[in-house]
């Protein structure tokens, strides 16, 4: 098992794993769209014996309030079925976390299960005052600094990408 950041050979597996993995078209083609409009800031593949593609984290760029201060979005996160619950997806988010820091990005967000994110370290955004569009997503919207400064007058609303509004 190799865990890498995904080269453009990947992409046809990363699609197939998403379109497997989620059941439906949603997520494979949002990230088609962000992908080809430059809009993936990092991808992270999880890749088996023969290079093929068993896992997936998107990071794409978010707005605060209008602003871009170098904070990204984890999602969407896909392993395969035969391998869940093995801490794979705990080393693609891990991996994420680590080349964004060494990027130098300041914050990431992510729209998830607390119980599972939680134990990366993401806090619940609305005790920063932050949020994100969709309704009722308070509980499930979560935060990672990665910079000291991160939160420093930062407030509101954390806009994804259009691409998002499809889904």
């Amino acid at each position: 098992m190799l865990i890498r950041v995904e080269i453009p050979v990947d992409a046809a597996g990363i699609d197939n794993l998403l379109r497997k993995a989620f059941g439906r078209d949603d997520e494979a083609d949002l990230v088609q769209r962000l992908r080809e409009d430059g809009l993936l800031t990092l991808g992270v593949v999880a890749t088996d014996d023969e290079g093929g593609v068993v896992g997936y984290a998107a990071f794409t760029p978010v707005d605060v309030q209008g602003e871009d201060r170098q904070w990204v979005g984890l999602g969407p996160l896909a392993v395969e079925e035969s391998l869940r619950r093995q801490g794979l997806g705990e080393k693609l988010v891990y991996e994420g976390l680590d080349s964004l820091n060494e990027f130098g990005y300041a914050a990431v967000v992510v729209l998830g299960a607390p119980e599972y994110y939680g134990r990366f370290g993401f806090k619940p955004a609305a005790q920063f005052n932050l949020h994100c569009r969709w309704p009722d997503s308070a509980e499930a919207f979560q935060l990672y600094v990665l910079a000291n400064n991160a939160l420093e007058g930062a407030n509101g609303l954390v806009e994804y990408p259009p691409h998002f509004n499809h889904n």
